[in-house]
């Protein structure tokens, strides 16, 4: 134990992961301790950099669930970001679906009554989808402050998201949890 609050940081398999060090380094330097969780598909599509979020956070980065009569593996979290968010694990979150350890981690967050923030990042052509705009609302409704619409963040143009990662806005994520629960104390 750090003496530190915790965040977890779940980091999905969009563009923005490669450069998901800058939230974790950020976080770190505003006093957070930080847990790196990334799906799957985000560590066999090879979208972060394991490494150097390891070497960041001082943590290894998980992404399965833990054995049976295994220990805890990090500590409890007092708050939770998802960054990048994508379409499939916004539409799967908000119909509780569970399928990976990330998706429980958050699903579980909800329940606890955690703050919870979402950063997502899809094209345009995804985010007309109903279901989209559906499992935004659910997850609002529920208490998760999800960083959507004008003024924070918008989809982009199909073939386009590249353009995007410099100005992805990572340090809105860790502004929205200090709105939540006031300044981390380093």
């Amino acid at each position: 134990m750090t003496g530190r609050p915790v965040l977890y940081v779940v980091i999905c398999a969009a563009g923005p992961a490669r450069d998901a060090a800058k939230l974790v380094g950020a976080a770190v330097d505003r006093g957070w301790d930080v847990c790196v969780i990334a799906t799957p598909a985000a560590v066999d599509g090879e979208f972060i950099d394991r490494q150097a979020l390891e070497a960041i956070s001082g943590r290894p980065v998980r992404s399965s669930w833990r054995r049976s009569g295994e220990e805890q593996r990090n500590p409890p979290a007092d708050a939770v970001v998802v960054a990048p968010m994508t379409m499939n694990t916004v539409n799967k979150w908000a119909a509780g679906i569970a399928d990976t350890y990330a998706l429980g981690l958050v699903a579980e967050a909800v329940g606890l009554g955690l703050p919870v923030v979402a950063l997502p990042f899809w094209s345009t052509a995804l985010d007309v989808h109903p279901a989209t705009r559906r499992a935004i609302d659910t997850l609002r409704a529920t208490g998760v402050r999800v960083l959507y619409g004008e003024g924070e963040w918008v989809p982009h143009l199909p073939g386009t998201g590249g353009e995007r990662l410099a100005s992805y806005p990572w340090s809105s994520v860790l502004d929205a949890v200090s709105a939540r629960l006031g300044p981390v104390r380093p």
